[in-house]
């Protein structure tokens, strides 16, 4: 039997995909790419935007085009929030939410054998425990994810996700430094802390434990090299935080600290716990106390009631405070959010002027960032192949610079290797070995 899986939205979806890949091959299945032939596809589905819900239905019918007769299950985020209307979808045999996903390969053969739609959603906002979905058998060598928190209790207005993935749910500290360890023993040198809300990692625990308790303890693990975390609230950093976390050795100089407005009257319709004031403060002491540190962001444009007078505030913060790369996104109003029933809701034309403007300021601001290292020498952790070159490889800096350099040796890859920068592109700067 062959299984294909393919896995849209955050980190820790493709941390849940790795999880699923193993409990097929646990069984005996083959794992093959999306685009070929299968007796089973898996959509790992994003409800996060419109688009989320539309790429989820484009993969499933894109399963049954390639295989009529295969079993399809449809799996996350979009079939926590819309379960039936998932079921509905032509093909679809299996339907999971965001939880059950480690009894993928029951539920899967189940419908198989008794040839009826199965449908497993339970009431997350019920549910208070970790889900768990280790992973025991890697199948690359470079970097790895590790999910170590789900859910959240922030309720921002624009967000379905504490609906799609319930309230904060740690990982037991103890089980989370035992699969760091197996990551080294596996020849992982960097790991990435994933979660749905990281920065709230504990809370839920009868352990007194906090994500900068953990950090410190996974610093002392032998074999990892370099500890990055996922997309994280900027609240997290107290100036009391940062510096403990300059002893962090292994932990990489780079924070994804999501902002989705540089205007406090939108932040405060989007119920953000935060001003930019104090996100930039944030910021400050960030490249203050951290060499070389690199600063990304998402935000959104389009928000309702963003004024043109909003959006050029949001526009002149992002330009002042120079942040080596943006995601922009363009508001998507979801049913069962306050935003998507809140008035001046903006047209789709000034969304999409709003968006272009922040993509131009981000890219030159990504190339102003990236100027800055030119002519240094800075290990990276080369990942694989580059596909547009052949002898060359991708990988990353500490602080997430892409670098492409071209080598004949084809060990490179999962090796962390001192490299000059030399030249600055697009989307990545090429080093030389």
């Amino acid at each position: 039997m062959k299984v294909a899986i393919t896995t849209l939205g955050c980190r820790v979806n493709q941390y849940e995909s790795e999880a699923m890949i193993e409990k097929f091959l646990k069984e005996g299945y083959d794992v093959v790419s999306f685009e070929d032939f299968a007796d089973v596809y898996v959509i790992n589905t994003c409800t996060v935007t419109n688009m989320g819900d539309k790429k989820s239905r484009q993969m499933i019918n894109r399963a049954r085009r390639h295989n009529p007769d295969s079993i399809i299950a449809v799996v996350g985020c979009y079939s926590q929030i819309a379960p039936n209307d998932v079921a509905k979808i032509e093909g679809v045999d299996v339907v999971l939410g965001t939880r059950n996903k480690g009894d993928i390969v029951y539920w899967v053969n189940r419908a198989k054998d008794e040839k009826k739609q199965i449908i497993k959603v339970n009431d997350v906002m019920k549910n208070k425990t970790f889900e768990e979905l280790k992973i025991e058998e890697y199948q690359n060598k470079t970097r790895a994810f590790l999910k170590i928190q789900d859910g959240c209790n922030r309720f921002c207005s624009y967000c379905l996700i504490p609906y799609a993935r319930g309230a904060v749910c740690s990982k037991d500290p103890k089980k989370v430094l035992e699969e760091v360890k197996e990551l080294a023993n596996n020849g992982f040198k960097e790991i990435i802390l994933s979660g749905i809300h990281t920065a709230s990692y504990g809370i839920d625990l009868k352990e007194n434990i906090t994500l900068l308790d953990l950090l410190e303890q996974i610093d002392n693990i032998e074999g990892i090299e370099r500890v990055r975390i996922g997309s994280i609230d900027p609240t997290f950093f107290s100036e009391g935080v940062i510096k403990r976390i300059i002893n962090i050795k292994k932990l990489c100089p780079h924070f994804h600290l999501s902002l989705q407005s540089g205007c406090n009257e939108t932040l405060k319709r989007m119920n953000r716990h935060y001003t930019t004031e104090e996100y930039k403060e944030v910021v400050d002491n960030l490249r203050t106390f951290i060499k070389d540190v690199s600063i990304t962001t998402d935000v959104i444009v389009g928000f309702p009631g963003e004024t043109e007078e909003e959006f050029n505030t949001t526009y002149k913060f992002l330009k002042d405070i120079k942040l080596s790369k943006m995601h922009v996104f363009k508001f998507s109003p979801r049913i069962g959010t306050r935003a998507a029933t809140m008035k001046e809701q903006i047209p789709n034309e000034i969304k999409d002027e709003r968006s272009n403007k922040l993509i131009l300021l981000n890219n030159n601001l990504e190339k102003e960032f990236m100027n800055k290292f030119l002519g240094r020498k800075m290990e990276v952790l080369y990942e694989q192949h580059y596909s547009k070159k052949e002898n060359f490889f991708e990988g990353y800096t500490t602080n997430y610079i892409k670098v492409i350099t071209k080598s004949d040796d084809n060990n490179i890859k999962g090796k962390i290797i001192e490299t000059t920068l030399i030249d600055v592109n697009e989307e990545f700067i090429e080093g030389k070995i």
